[in-house]
């Protein structure tokens, strides 16, 4: 078998479709020996290139332009013709974004339905052009796959298609993401150059992901008026990951937010965090709280679990999936509850040591390599059913 992936994102593994992209890529060319890969990379003028691919997966550059109509045209145009140049007997595109023709079997990854089932997402009239678009897409390819049992759900509701069409592979962690160890006078100096690079305090509760309106950053804000005056600032609330450059449709006004609140002196800005950093970050947290509302899979807290630290997340969409009973999954519109989880694990160390026990024993179960082992039985499945239907039109054309 010969896929071909799109690898629009290969260059962006600090985002889940780039994390994605490549874990499967790593995975499927270190356990399937007769699988050849292609990458079709959008080569954009001056622009990087592709880093970090297996010496055994081939690169295929195709010219792209920038922007929102460049990703467009390499999705309709440039992936496809790509697929056919390269002898591909397959194709995937790992996110919502494939072509409406195909010259060879398709296979689209949908994380979730959040651009097309939030509003805030979808007022721009080039926004909802390109919902139809890529739902479009979805429904005319071989087979779809997602992230969790709940977004499958949303596919076969909200884009019609058969369940039978539809697969639900979960993602997987990373080794690095492992509770504390044993640690060496190496590793307690590279802990402390973490701790200055991001001024970390001695305790917190953390938050790493996006601002955009549906992680609910502004209802763990809410909730953090509570735990402020429980608590104090002797515990303040860590927020990772890019802050919005302003308040727009999609990203709430955070510091008006922080400052009415009087959350000033409670809540801290750190930024981006580097990947390697991560599992630092997550160890030496006293909770980590992610009360998005619409999640395909949900990365950021099965990370923290498999780093042995005690989750609050919300009970909307794939999360109690991902969480199971190792963690509190809460109402994402209830902040005294997420107050109250919270509190609850900075206070009481036998609750927060159960979850910090069970936490990485619930995350074994999430691997790449299951990922990937399953993610090929799907194109063994699309490509003998494929082969079964060609060997029929031949037959009736005889």
């Amino acid at each position: 078998m010969h896929l071909a992936l799109n690898a629009y994102f290969w260059n962006q593994p600090h985002t889940g479709s780039g994390q994605y992209t490549r874990q499967l890529v790593y995975h499927l060319n270190r356990l399937v020996s007769d699988l050849d890969i292609t990458l079709i990379y959008p080569q954009l003028p001056g622009g990087p290139e592709p880093e970090g691919a297996p010496p055994s997966v081939r690169v295929e550059r195709v010219p792209a332009g920038p922007g929102h109509v460049g990703k467009v045209l390499f999705e309709q145009r440039g992936f496809p013709a790509a697929c056919r140049r390269v002898g591909a007997t397959l194709a995937h595109v790992p996110y919502w974004g494939g072509p409406l023709r195909s010259p060879v079997p398709l296979v689209v990854t949908v994380h979730d339905l959040t651009t097309l089932l939030v509003p805030a997402y979808h007022r721009d009239p080039r926004a909802r052009l390109y919902n139809a678009l890529v739902s479009a897409s979805a429904r005319g390819a071989n087979h779809v796959i997602t992230d969790s049992l709940a977004s499958k759900r949303d596919i076969v509701e909200h884009l019609g298609l058969a369940e039978m069409d539809v697969t639900a592979i979960y993602l997987g962690v990373g080794p690095p993401y492992t509770p504390r160890r044993g640690q060496s006078g190496d590793a307690n100096l590279l802990e402390m150059a973490i701790r200055r690079k991001y001024d970390l305090p001695d305790f917190y509760v953390l938050y790493l992901g996006g601002y955009e309106a549906h992680k609910n950053v502004i209802t763990l804000l809410h909730a953090y008026t509570y735990v402020a005056r429980a608590l104090g600032e002797e515990y303040p609330l860590l927020l990772a990951g890019r802050k919005p450059a302003g308040p727009s449709p999609t990203f709430p006004d955070y510091d008006a937010v922080i400052e009415r609140s009087g959350l000033a002196r409670y809540v801290r800005w750190i930024g981006y965090v580097d990947e390697e950093d991560k599992p630092f970050l997550y160890r030496n947290a006293e909770v980590f709280v992610f009360p998005s509302r619409h999640e395909g899979f949900g990365l950021p807290p099965l990370e923290a679990m498999a780093c042995g630290t005690p989750v609050v997340t919300s009970d909307a969409g794939s999360l109690p999936e991902i969480v199971g009973a190792a963690g509190f999954a809460i109402d994402p519109d209830d902040p005294r509850h997420m107050a109250g989880a919270i509190i609850a694990l900075v206070m009481q160390e036998d609750l927060a040591a159960d979850l910090r026990r069970q936490g990485p024993l619930q995350a074994a179960q999430f691997t790449w390599e299951r990922t990937a082992v399953e993610t090929l039985a799907v194109y063994d499945q699309v490509v003998s059913e494929q082969g079964s239907r060609g060997a029929g039109e031949r037959r009736s054309g005889h």
